[in-house]
């Protein structure tokens, strides 16, 4: 279960605050005067063709891009991924997952755990393996996975430790009928626990079924 956000937070700042925000790679504008606001126990989905920008915009909330022009602040603090507040406050799944090689998918998700405070890290990976499908293979290396597998893996790593934000870029991708289900109550589950959830996703049906707001990347040039 996700940490509920400080209550002084959650009157007087979104989650997430995007104001004008812009990047540029050289003459190339990825994108350009963005703004939007994610408030606590809601989900806003970006949408739009590839090449919109809305990775590097994702990359930019967590902390691993930065922005030419604009602000994000994150429960009124600007972006720093180099805070212990900031990364106690948001979880995230964008890129490749990064994966311990040499730990199973229980120690994997322990660890994970522990470096963030869960509470009794052990029975919260137990719990998150059998939540994303990958009980029976709890002691497999990532090595002996499926990209579908190690997927599901790195949103378990999302979800087992605290957070107050989760910021999704394509969640669904790898996962079957069954899985895109799962993900649709699991992303559910985080806005009724009072998670702010900002995703990406190319699905209509993942996107009608959770977001409260939706952003049109297409728009962003």
């Amino acid at each position: 279960m996700s940490t509920p956000m400080p209550a002084h937070s959650a009157h007087t700042h979104p989650a997430i605050s995007v104001r004008r925000a812009s990047r540029h790679f050289g003459d190339l504008c990825v994108f350009s005067d963005v703004s939007f606001d994610v408030a606590a126990g809601r989900c806003c989905a970006i949408v739009g063709a590839n090449g919109a920008g809305k990775s590097t915009l994702l990359r930019c909330v967590i902390g691993a891009d930065r922005l030419d022009h604009g602000s994000i602040t994150v429960h009124g603090r600007p972006v720093d991924e180099s805070s212990a507040t900031f990364r106690a406050t948001v979880a995230a799944v964008v890129g490749e997952p990064a994966l311990f090689a040499h730990l199973t998918a229980h120690e994997h998700l322990q660890l994970v755990g522990v470096a963030h405070g869960a509470v009794d890290p052990y029975t919260s990976a137990t719990r998150i393996l059998d939540q994303v499908g990958l009980a029976e293979i709890a002691d497999q290396l990532p090595v002996t996975m499926s990209s579908g597998q190690r997927h599901r893996l790195a949103l378990g790593s999302a979800l087992v430790r605290p957070r107050t934000i989760v910021v999704l870029d394509e969640p669904e991708q790898h996962l079957d009928a069954g899985g895109r289900a799962w993900l649709a109550e699991a992303i559910r589950a985080e806005k009724h626990a009072g998670t702010a959830v900002l995703l990406v996703s190319h699905d209509h049906t993942l996107v009608t079924a959770v977001a409260d707001e939706i952003v049109d990347g297409d728009s962003w040039r």
